[in-house]
């Protein structure tokens, strides 16, 4: 059991300190994995940045999702294929369905980020931190996006996560570091002594001290899916 986020990010930082890592990128899912990546980015002496997703629900079942916005210049849209079958959902469906959660995405992005930029991927080493995984799913989708942006290599930083949810990571990103990896799930508030929620506010105070030049931008690539 971690005492706070905080423990639970210096945990991590030494092991991935072992690993000499070329030219580090901490990447944190807001709002948990902030202090956690925070403390990873100070002992790597690495920048720190956001990933921020957004869900996409299915038609009539906002809990169900036919897709993910992961944030960037411009936004990765990841599909649930499965789900956009079942639901037999077309372009202009989806279109439809993604620009009604793009709002959101904007709203979170500049509560966080400001007018900064999100700093480009291309070869670096990219630590993509959370503060658990109980299902993975957002995690996931934070990889596949990732793996778009021409990365030297994407790592998954956890303190906790399932056994089996870290095998279906495994298959996504080119490694996994995750300190406990419980074959019985209860929940991820029962790993910590001290498991606050956070607010906006704390994570942008967390994080300006860290914060990405606001000039710097992620170039744009071929091949993503071509959804606007």
């Amino acid at each position: 059991m971690f005492r706070d986020r905080q423990e639970a990010g210096r945990k991590l930082a030494e092991e991935l300190v072992k690993l000499k890592l070329a030219d580090p990128l901490v990447l944190a899912l807001p709002r948990g994995g902030v202090p956690v990546a925070a403390e990873i980015a100070d002992a790597l002496k690495a920048p720190l940045d956001l990933v921020i997703v957004r869900k996409v629900g299915a038609p009539g079942n906002s809990e169900l999702a036919v897709a993910a916005i992961v944030d960037g210049n411009p936004p990765d849209i990841v599909l649930n294929r499965e789900i956009v079958e079942a639901y037999d959902l077309d372009d202009a469906q989806l279109r439809f369905l993604v620009s009604r959660e793009r709002p959101e995405l904007e709203r979170r992005r500049i509560a966080f980020l400001g007018d900064r930029h999100p700093l480009s991927t291309a070869g670096k080493t990219v630590i993509l931190v959370d503060d658990g995984a109980a299902t993975g799913t957002t995690m996931k989708v934070a990889v596949r996006a990732i793996q778009r942006r021409s990365p030297r290599e994407v790592i998954v930083a956890l303190p906790v996560a399932p056994f089996d949810i870290l095998t279906e990571l495994a298959e996504e990103a080119d490694r996994i570091i995750c300190l406990n990896k419980p074959i019985r799930f209860v929940a991820l508030s029962y790993h910590y002594h001290d498991f606050p929620q956070l607010s906006d506010e704390e994570v942008v105070s967390l994080f300006k001290h860290r914060a990405p030049d606001k000039t710097t931008s992620i170039g744009k690539r071929k091949g993503r899916h071509a959804l606007p």
